[in-house]
């Protein structure tokens, strides 16, 4: 049996260190004392202190202020605002235009999502590792640095059913009528979709090969010398590797399909006959056009609430494979 002991020794004459004997040599236990003192919780957090505050005034202010005014009505005549009685609440039930809103975003979201993801990660796996990835990620890049405004003008111009090149060449093709893209209930929401897809698939494909990147190569040739194919690879060994990196693309386009309007003013305005007036949109019309920011409010804060709850669910589905792995094995 190892000779094992415990002993204590002086060291220059200030601390009694702890020391062991483990098979005739002596181990001590000494830990050097710091240059510099560990800085306290107090310290960071005094050193977080001023963006706290900032954040709190630029957030947590307005959103008791959008609780405030969805139980008024509001005078942006400065005669003082009103208690309704929860009458912008209560009149949200009997709102068509809110309820058709709703089913038209989460149309809108789910057409973008399916389409971005898609052909974002097959984008992704196409460029990685190839000849020309640096490049071609450049060109993929640029949609996506433009502004959404600048965006919409873009194809509003290509859909222009007098001049759009996209139009003439659907129209030649005999897919369209005379009717542009955007003049028809049943294709405009088609239009609005692909300009989104063309300006944020870059997004997804960004994040989905900066995952590829971070998968281990080690799993990925084990795999293959247990006979996996390239296609079986992605799915047994990427693809579980790319979950938080999809998780993030999706939380990050789906926040933004319920909050960006910009090219869908420019291209459609909510129209035509209202097949393209998403809750955002309406919510635009209600609270600068109409200048009921009461109801305005009211709506603001079921689509935050919605947007909330929503993603947890995201965050939920989109777990990582591994860290579930890893609870089951802890809980057993």
């Amino acid at each position: 049996m190892a000779d094992t002991s415990s002993s204590t020794v002086e060291l220059d004459g200030t601390a009694d260190l702890a020391s062991v004997m483990r098979d005739g040599r002596r181990t001590i236990n000494y830990d050097p004392p710091h240059l510099n003192p560990v800085p306290s919780r107090q310290y960071y957090f005094y050193l977080m202190l001023p963006a706290i505050i900032i954040l709190a005034c630029i957030t947590i202010y307005p959103f008791f202020w959008l609780i405030y005014m969805s139980l008024h009505k509001v005078d942006i005549g400065g005669a003082g605002d009103v208690w309704n009685d929860f009458k912008n609440w209560t009149r949200l039930t009997r709102d068509s235009k809110f309820q058709d809103g709703w089913w038209l975003l989460l149309k809108y979201s789910a057409m973008c999502m399916f389409m971005e993801v898609g052909l974002g990660v097959l984008l992704a796996v196409i460029l990685n590792n190839s000849r020309a990835e640096k490049i071609l990620v450049t060109i993929f890049l640029m949609p996506m640095m433009m502004a959404p405004v600048i965006a919409g003008l873009v194809w509003y111009y290509l859909y222009n059913g007098t001049f759009g090149w996209y139009h003439w060449l659907l129209e030649s093709a005999g897919i369209l009528g005379e009717t542009s893209i955007l003049g028809g209930t049943s294709t405009a929401m088609i239009g609005i979709v692909i300009v989104d897809v063309w300006q944020w698939t870059p997004l997804i494909t960004l994040i989905t090969l900066a995952g590829l990147k971070r998968v281990p190569r080690d799993q990925l040739e084990a795999n293959m010398v247990d006979g996996a194919g390239p296609v079986r690879n992605f799915f047994q060994i990427s693809l579980p590797n790319l979950y938080p990196f999809l998780l993030i693309a999706i939380l990050l386009r789906f926040m933004d399909n319920f909050r960006f309007i910009d090219a869908i003013l420019v291209l459609t305005g909510g129209g035509p006959a209202n097949s393209t007036k998403i809750l955002p949109t309406y919510l635009f019309d209600v609270s600068f056009q109409f200048f009921k920011l009461g109801r305005g409010a009211a709506i603001a804060l079921t689509l935050l609430v919605v947007t909330i709850i929503l993603g947890l669910i995201l965050v939920r589905v989109f777990d990582s494979p591994a860290s579930k792995t890893g609870q089951t094995q802890a809980g057993n």
